[in-house]
């Protein structure tokens, strides 16, 4: 097992990519391929200890977060994120890490590896924290501008990654919409839910925001504008919620005591609702295994989606969605392209 990480991408890169990575390494016996300026990143592997195997690809170029995504990777042959993706196509490793420019990933994992078959648009699976396991939410950002016949078969690939990699068989997929009644919605939701109810899914109705994390679903289909707000939403209002709490905890002599009698329990709590846990959000759709992490990520969310991209190839993920896709029905049908 060998992931790629695009080593020069980041909010904090390279320094913290570099330490997550030598955690991963460490830690989890995976190999690693920092993909970045090689004489930036020996300097940076200086400082931290690793008993694991990583090796430097060295190129010189980068995409930065403020760059025109499709323009950079298009201009830049030899930015990070690109040569890392070209590293998967060659066979050299196995998946593809990074917390740079995530247009900029989608752009290099579409031109390098392309599209699974019958599928129009990647889109990024957002894993939230069910009350009775994980939901995913898709598309967390990919695509802001959707057709019916997208988010169709942004269903299709959620099940397909739900059912071979979370193990959670006949997954329940649910539309994000303002109300549960079929009729609720804007243009896009409503002709969504007839293609949707005809396809072999499991689909269980419209959901509401308030639904996401009761489990009432597996999978919240939503195009990428809206699920990007919700995810974004969501993790904010975690650490607003952490930070309040502990402050009024530790208002009054009694909240103190209180505090350390309660504060395994809301570890644990909070550790449920850490989106670092994941480390990262799968990038379905492109004929290769690719992780995209939040700008500012942390070493842990780092090394959590280095775990993460060895788990879904070791689980022949991309794979067993081409399977699940080419049984789910006809292509006509299913990706409702000739409808909407």
């Amino acid at each position: 097992m060998n992931v790629a990480v695009d080593a020069m991408g980041g909010d904090y890169a390279p320094g913290v990519i570099v330490e997550g990575a030598a955690q991963a390494a460490s830690e989890l016996g995976i190999d690693i391929t920092l993909v970045g300026d090689e004489k930036i990143l020996t300097k940076e592997l200086d400082l931290h200890s690793c008993s694991g195997n990583i090796v430097v690809h060295h190129c010189e170029e980068a995409v930065q977060m403020d760059e025109s995504p499709l323009k950079a990777v298009r201009k830049k042959k030899g930015a990070s994120i690109r040569v890392a993706f070209d590293l998967l196509k060659k066979g050299d490793v196995d998946a593809v890490v990074s917390a740079g420019n995530s247009g900029a990933t989608l752009a290099s994992g579409i031109l390098t590896l392309g599209r699974v078959e019958g599928l129009e648009r990647p889109a990024i699976a957002g894993i939230l924290p069910g009350e009775k396991g994980p939901v995913v939410l898709i598309d967390a950002g990919a695509n802001v501008d959707c057709r019916p016949a997208h988010l169709l078969q942004f269903g299709l690939m959620a099940h397909a990654f739900v059912s071979s990699c979370l193990n959670v068989q006949n997954p329940k997929v649910g539309l994000l919409s303002v109300g549960e009644e079929d009729s609720k919605g804007n243009d896009q939701v409503r002709l969504s839910h007839e293609l949707l109810k005809q396809s072999k899914l499991n689909f269980v109705g419209n959901v509401e925001g308030r639904d996401i994390f009761e489990g009432k679903v597996d999978i919240v289909v939503c195009d990428g504008f809206v699920g990007n707000v919700v995810l974004k939403l969501s993790e904010g209002i975690v650490q607003v919620m952490s930070r309040l709490l502990k402050a009024e905890l530790m208002n009054s002599f009694f909240g103190r005591a209180g505090y350390f009698l309660v504060r395994r329990p809301l570890k644990k709590l909070k550790a449920r609702f850490d989106h670092e846990e994941y480390g990262g959000a799968p990038l379905l759709g492109i004929n290769g295994v690719g992780i995209i992490c939040h700008g500012g990520s942390s070493p842990r969310a780092i090394k959590n989606a280095i775990e993460q991209a060895s788990l879904y190839v070791r689980s022949r993920m991309i794979e067993k969605m081409v399977q699940v896709l080419n049984t789910m029905n006809a292509e006509e049908e299913v990706y409702g392209r000739n409808r909407y």
